[in-house]
């Protein structure tokens, strides 16, 4: 708090002239704009809107915590820096979480960030094809750092299913369901990546590798 006084003071020596109808006061520090950029999936409105708690506060005494009550409310906002421009400006810098899926469980629909954090839903352009999860975020999590583990093409994935029996099925683009166990199943999809563009294996659809040590061809 000594701080911020202490920098107002030093402002308001810097800002004010010796005659008394020059004198600048505080109140011409008060937020009158905020500049938002970098912002690709939230329109500017939705972003300005959550600011509105922090409009005509002195932008002098305004610190990050106040902008980040405010702006962190929009769980689509990964993080973002602040630039202070005197005497009425504040430039944001936004960076957005990127969705990679659609989640569905219990009737409620959300995205699922690169980082596997709910993010609210609503209708994005470039983004209609994206896979869906039909399960729990956290089982979800683990499915998709063992993917990573092996550099598995989650592109090709049209959606994943979970079952009460602690299992996933995969279903792929051209229409190709992977059948997992519920344990050790990365070793199943490293077979399947190293079969699945072989000849012998492009009239089946179905791979089931739910009994160990086989897989069952359909």
């Amino acid at each position: 708090m000594k701080k911020r006084v202490a920098i107002a003071f030093l402002l308001l020596v810097l800002f004010t002239t010796i005659t008394s109808e020059q004198k600048i006061s505080l109140i011409n520090f008060n937020l009158k704009k905020i500049e938002i950029e970098n912002n690709f999936l939230l329109e500017e409105k939705e972003i300005k809107k959550l600011l509105i708690p922090i409009y005509n506060k002195n932008l002098i005494l305004l610190n990050h915590k106040d902008i980040q009550k405010a702006i962190m409310e929009n769980n689509f906002i990964e993080s973002f820096t602040v630039q202070k421009k005197y005497p009425n400006t504040l430039r944001i810098k936004i960076f957005e979480k990127k969705p990679i899926a659609i989640l569905i469980n219990k009737k409620k629909k959300n995205y699922l960030s690169e980082k596997i954090d709910l993010i609210d839903f609503k209708n994005l352009d470039g983004y209609e094809d994206l896979p869906y999860v039909f399960g729990n975020k956290d089982e979800f999590e683990i499915l998709h750092n063992n993917l990573k583990k092996i550099s598995f093409p989650s592109n090709i994935i049209k959606d994943y299913t979970y079952y009460e029996s602690q299992r996933w099925d995969l279903k792929t683009k051209n229409k190709k369901i992977i059948k997992l166990p519920s344990k050790n199943y990365t070793q199943s999809l490293q077979n399947y990546l190293d079969i699945k563009d072989k000849e012998s294996f492009k009239k089946f659809n179905i791979f089931d590798y739910r009994i160990e040590d086989q897989l069952i061809l359909k």
